[in-house]
């Protein structure tokens, strides 16, 4: 697969996940949310704070997109193992990690202002475990892109 044709299909997925992501943010999780007060009226003064700090989530995840872009992009100019797509996956690592620490960190103060039940917190650990296995892949993909990049700049000094 020539890097042309890889580039445009990482744009398209990249593109893709952008448009399910709007979907999700913008139309699943408050119908879902919506639901959810219809059935049980008394929570109804938690579905502003939650319906806002999903939607806070969201922000890293279309900066890491946008991230992925650029590294679309270098890719499409036969640049894939340089120093600013290790760059840019691990500034993809620290927006990931940062936005499990605020998942987190969210839902037990959600938990603590008795807006949260503790099987919701618990049931949130497997998305904080998901967001640092890839924060996990993204900083080792860092590490081996900029080991690479250092390797094809030696190769390229020596002919």
């Amino acid at each position: 697969m020539s890097q042309d044709v890889l580039a445009k299909w990482l744009k398209a997925i990249i593109i893709g996940v952008g448009i399910f992501g709007i979907l999700v943010y913008g139309f699943m999780i408050p119908e879902c949310g919506k639901m959810f007060v219809t059935m049980y009226p008394e929570f109804s003064y938690c579905y502003y704070p939650w319906l806002i700090f999903i939607w806070m989530t969201g922000i890293p995840c279309y900066a890491v997109l946008v991230f992925a872009w650029k590294i679309a992009v270098n890719i499409q100019k036969d640049n894939s193992f340089s120093v600013e797509n290790a760059r840019l996956m691990k500034r993809i690592a620290g927006m990931a990690f940062f936005d499990v620490i605020f998942f987190f960190m969210g839902n037990v103060l959600f938990l603590f202002l008795n807006m949260n039940h503790p099987g919701i917190v618990l049931g949130s650990l497997l998305i904080v475990f998901i967001g640092v296995v890839v924060a996990i892949a993204a900083g080792v993909l860092s590490h081996l892109i900029a080991k690479a990049a250092n390797l094809q700049e030696q190769t390229d000094l020596t002919i």
